[in-house]
């Protein structure tokens, strides 16, 4: 039914009033479309399923007992799916029809007979409202649902000897079916929804661990708004250290606008989306690396040694064969900055030039600043948000003085080759594991497009079902009962 369509939003925890928003899900009337024909099988499975009491009793000369009851055949033939402004979701359907399987049990004088009933339930009508709502902990939640199903008539065929006799009981029969029947439907679409899929919802995280490092924050900063053509929400969006969850980098980003509806979903992420990862992987000092021995080029170990002689002659001739090694560390939290050229990645970082001294402490050299520009490029694929890194810009300079900083212009090629030959690649092998997006199990993003803005991106994609619904479910309730064990 129609709250399938809530199993791929994002899940998360409350957030604070007036949080701009780092993070948007715009899902359009095109994704209703390609959700319509999961929404009805999930519909067909649930209502197959449904179960009817036993009927007996008298009537004239007649006693029966009627049980067994077996839907098997739905054909829902006119299904809508839209969305209720300021609602939620529609799930309609009209003039379809149901096919049951019942064993009867009549008596009748000395007559004594037993055999099947087949009934069809024409007219079936169905019409039902969700409404989508943040919860108190930040999740999307189906916090009602409105239902109301109608059935205009049944017929019934007897079979087996006597079934021409007791045709004219059929009436009577059909009519008590036909009205157990209406009071099963809603009940079931009500369990699916509110049971089902709020309990799937419940499986996707609020906070989520990236990595070792690192977590997520996707919460809700307040209920979804919900148009003609749309259903847009906001999140946090923020990343934050696992060490430490509350300090967290405070959102002065722009507020980013989706006004397409081209694709079926959309996905917007503002600059303090990527700010504050970066800085999180800043506070949990992952920004630190040593380059020396086989990862560093002998040519620039000789460029080192070349452009160093004098100092370590100074120090300690004896200092001379002994291995160098480059020491990086980014001295302050890295900022993006996104236009409508690209997206870029602006690093400011400490290198000292360590001569390692076998069975001695290390002797520093030198130490200058590092400042450099990477160009960033988004990639999204399947539930995964990925960044590549592109070294763009390099500068060195002294922390000592304008004349050593002159010393070092010759180690500018050198050590930008460097960067881009031994730590982008280590960068972009990282970063390609990307950022789940917390997309239901079984759904991806497909034929993915990303556009840039001044102070955000946009992903526009369509939707691919890799698994349905009641797959999800059952592998879902199999884990469970796993864990229970």
């Amino acid at each position: 039914m129609a709250v399938f369509i809530v199993s791929f939003l994002f899940l998360l925890p409350l957030t604070m009033a007036g949080t701009p928003p780092a993070c948007k899900i715009r899902f359009t009337s095109k994704g209703l479309e390609m959700l319509k024909y999961e929404t009805q099988r999930f519909v067909e499975e649930e209502l197959s399923n449904i179960t009817m009491p036993e009927m007996a009793g008298k009537e004239g000369r007649f006693q029966y007992t009627i049980n067994n009851v077996r839907i098997t055949e739905l054909n829902l033939t006119h299904v809508d799916l839209r969305f209720q402004p300021d609602l939620g979701l529609l799930f309609e359907v009209e003039n379809s029809s149901i096919t049951l399987n019942f064993q009867r049990r009549i008596l009748y004088w000395f007559f004594y007979d037993v055999g099947f009933i087949n009934a069809s339930a024409e007219g079936v009508n169905i019409y039902t409202a969700l409404k989508m709502a943040k919860d108190e902990a930040g999740r999307m939640k189906i916090s009602n649902i409105t239902c109301d199903a109608y059935i205009a008539k049944m017929k019934a065929k007897f079979s087996g000897t006597l079934g021409r006799v007791y045709d004219f009981i059929a009436t009577f029969l059909t009519t008590g079916m036909r009205f157990l029947l209406n009071q099963r439907i809603c009940p079931s679409l009500n369990h699916a929804g509110l049971v089902l899929i709020n309990s799937l919802l419940d499986t996707i995280p609020v906070r989520s661990e990236v990595d070792d490092y690192i977590g997520i924050d996707y919460s809700l900063l307040n209920d979804p708004v919900i148009t003609d053509s749309s259903l847009d929400m906001d999140f946090r969006g923020m990343f934050y250290e696992l060490k430490n969850e509350n300090d967290t980098l405070p959102n002065y980003a722009i507020n980013p606008v989706v006004t397409e509806y081209d694709k079926m979903v959309y996905l917007a992420l503002s600059e303090y989306f990527f700010d504050s990862g970066l800085d999180a992987y800043f506070k949990a000092e992952m920004f630190k690396t040593e380059i020396s021995n086989g990862r560093m080029s002998k040519d620039l170990e000789m460029l080192l040694r070349t452009t160093y002689f004098g100092t370590i002659m100074m120090l300690n001739p004896a200092l001379m064969e002994a291995p160098i090694s480059l020491e990086l560390e980014v001295t302050e939290s890295p900022k993006c900055t996104i236009k409508s050229t690209g997206a870029s990645v602006a690093v400011k970082a400490l290198v000292n030039v360590v001569v390692l001294p076998p069975g001695k402490p290390p002797v520093q050299l030198s130490s200058m600043t590092m400042e450099t520009k990477f160009h960033a490029k988004v990639v999204m694929k399947g539930k995964r948000l990925t960044v590549l890194m592109d070294l763009r810009r390099f500068k060195i300079f002294s922390n000592k003085s304008a004349l050593e900083s002159l010393a070092l212009i010759p180690l500018q090629g050198p050590l930008k080759t460097m960067l881009q030959i031994s730590v982008v690649p280590l960068i972009n092998n990282y970063t390609k594991r990307g950022v789940q997006i917390p997309l239901a199990e079984g759904m991806d993003f497909i034929e993915e497009v990303v556009t840039y803005h001044n102070g955000y991106i946009i992903v526009g994609a369509n939707l691919h079902f890799t698994r349905g619904l009641r797959e999800v479910i059952q592998s879902k309730m199999l884990g469970e009962m796993d864990n229970s064990v």
